[in-house]
């Protein structure tokens, strides 16, 4: 069983992806995942892989996700450890599949912050990640009407099951997400902002 690349990832992608917003949130999670994985240690490549892949089967199988991606990676022969950190990020909506390895946790936790930090960077006069701090974030997740759709609670138990504090967790959400801007529609025009 050979170990999947970023570009079998991509190429799965665009295969069951079209929605230009799913790609660029795979994006952002990945750049999120890479950032985590240097954080902690461990191989980013994987890391990235595993980010890039997580919602390969949401847009065409939303009544499926984190189970139907089990039937595409198996026939594309990726590792189990892959197709296992995958569905844990489904873990409490979709599936029992809770998150254990560290690269499980890391999935779980950022996956829906990556969410909250775009809609807080498109509010933001600058259109930006390039120039945001986690305390902006951190004023939009108290406002419960601010893109609502955005599951707090979850990102909260990601933290937790990370040992981190949220503000911290936000912190290097944003730190990936600075090294993808352009590719996800976020470097913004940060010279408008004083």
């Amino acid at each position: 069983m050979s170990v999947p690349t970023r570009e079998d990832a991509w190429k799965l992608l665009n295969e069951y992806m079209s929605s230009e917003n799913l790609i660029k949130h795979s994006l952002a999670v990945e750049a999120v995942m890479r950032h985590m994985a240097a954080k902690y240690g461990e191989d980013p490549e994987k890391w990235g892989v595993v980010g890039l892949a997580h919602d390969v089967d949401y847009e065409q199988y939303p009544d499926q996700h984190c189970t139907k991606v089990r039937d595409i990676l198996e026939e594309h022969h990726w590792p189990e450890e892959y197709i296992r950190a995958i569905q844990s990020h489904g873990y409490s909506r979709v599936n029992d599949i809770e998150p254990q390895s560290l690269m499980e946790k890391s999935l779980f936790a950022i996956d829906e912050l990556t969410g909250l930090v775009t809609a807080t960077a498109l509010v933001r006069p600058s259109k930006s990640v390039l120039d945001m701090k986690a305390k902006s974030v951190k004023k939009k997740w108290k406002d419960k009407g601010f893109s609502a759709a955005v599951d707090r609670e979850l990102i909260a138990d990601g933290a937790e099951r990370l040992g981190v504090e949220l503000g911290e967790l936000i912190e290097d959400t944003i730190a990936g997400m600075k090294n993808v801007a352009e590719e996800i529609g976020l470097a913004g025009d940060v010279g408008t902002e004083s």
